[in-house]
């Protein structure tokens, strides 16, 4: 311990020469800094990887849309390709061993005979014949996206033989290539749906919150209005005012159109509610002094602070989007031959007849619920990340 100095003395002291650093006094490990100083959307990720769910549908739709970029390519058979000696085809089962011994992927050729009593068409397996499966092979001749033509395929049948995975339909065509062609519209018609009814719900919603009053008032009662319609009555009027004469590519539109326009009343008001917080905000206020108008700081300042919540509102929404096409084309309504969607799949399988004695024209249903649970399940993960200090 120094001793103190004589009464009269100055007390010792020393000052250090040395450069002020501000931040000696926060030092933080370098664990602390990746976390303390990551970004909004790095927090984001690291929350969304907990949810290991929501990382497995985001794995799963991811796969689906890269298949439907290239769906000529993995289908085995060309949309329209009909195999009439294989009407009602059951699905035929792949194998790997034939009699003890390693083969590879092959099925069974098959003998047919038409049933007098019933009617029905008896295919029975010939385990004589074995027919091993080619890949990266040549077989139906197809337009790549309409414009390349070629004949590459993922997997074939053997050369004059049958390969139905999923069994056919009353053409003979084969299921299994039609719910790869038809996932390319029910797919994309969920995005394209969103992405209008998330262009109305930001551009009236935003109106409405940041102009308040009266147009606010306005806006509640047209959302209310809408919001109080059931939507089948409502999609089903509308699909029925769409002409017949309409090329089928007007109708994809035209029910995206529809879709749309009919979803944006939720995205509206979730927009609406976070303006009217946000509005009030010094950064808006000066965003107003420095005169900016009202779409630049909407689009500029109030939007982007609440994007995450508007993406996982937006994800949740898709499977509505593609509910509604099934819902409209299994009824008639919505999309027809020749456009192939799972909904117009799942219409050919109406009368009950035809799934009793042929299940497999029902299959198509099994993909519209995987992703319709891959995409709940993905919102909810999106939904939970978006606010990752919770």
């Amino acid at each position: 311990m120094t001793p103190l100095p004589p009464p009269g003395q100055p007390l010792r002291h020393y000052v250090s020469v040395a450069p002020f650093d501000p931040t000696s006094g926060d030092t933080m490990s370098e664990q602390q800094k990746r976390v303390f100083l990551a970004s909004q959307w790095k927090l984001m990720w690291w929350k969304f990887k907990r949810h290991r769910l929501a990382l497995l549908s985001a794995v799963i739709l991811a796969i689906l849309y890269v298949m439907i970029v290239i769906a000529e390519f993995l289908a085995p058979y060309n949309l329209a390709t009909r195999n009439v000696g294989a009407i009602y085809a059951p699905p035929q089962k792949v194998r790997l061993f034939h009699e003890g011994s390693f083969v590879g992927p092959f099925v069974y050729g098959r003998s047919v005979q038409l049933n007098m009593e019933n009617l029905r068409r008896e295919y029975k397996d010939d385990t004589s014949k074995v027919q091993k499966l080619r890949f990266f092979c040549r077989g139906d001749a197809y337009k790549f996206w309409s414009l390349v033509e070629t004949n590459l395929h993922l997997v074939c049948p053997a050369e004059g033989g049958q390969f139905f995975l999923l069994g056919t339909d009353q053409l003979g065509r084969d299921v299994f290539s039609r719910i790869i062609y038809g996932a390319r519209i029910s797919l994309t018609i969920g995005l394209l749906g969103v992405a209008v009814s998330f262009i109305l719900g930001i551009v009236i919603g935003g109106i409405a919150g940041y102009r308040g009053g009266v147009v606010d008032l306005i806006t509640q009662r047209l959302i209310e209005v809408l919001q109080s319609l059931p939507s089948i009555p409502l999609w089903l009027a509308l699909a029925a005012i769409m002409p017949v004469t309409w090329s089928p590519l007007l109708v994809y539109f035209g029910i995206t159109f529809i879709l749309g326009l009919l979803d944006w009343t939720g995205l509206a008001r979730a927009v609406r509610s976070k303006l009217l917080a946000l509005r009030e905000e010094d950064y808006v206020l000066a965003a107003q002094l420095m005169g900016a108008r009202g779409s630049r700081i909407i689009a500029r300042h109030l939007v982007p602070g609440f994007m995450s919540h508007l993406i996982a509102s937006a994800t949740i929404s898709i499977p509505g989007m593609i509910l509604g096409e099934t819902a409209l084309s299994f009824l008639g309504l919505g999309l027809r031959p020749p456009i192939v969607s799972w909904g117009v799949l799942l219409n050919e399988a109406t009368n009950i007849n035809v799934v009793a004695l042929y299940p497999w024209l029902m299959l198509p249903v099994i993909p519209v619920i995987v992703v319709i649970l891959a995409f709940n399940f993905l919102g909810d993960g999106l939904r939970d990340a978006a606010d990752p200090y919770k």
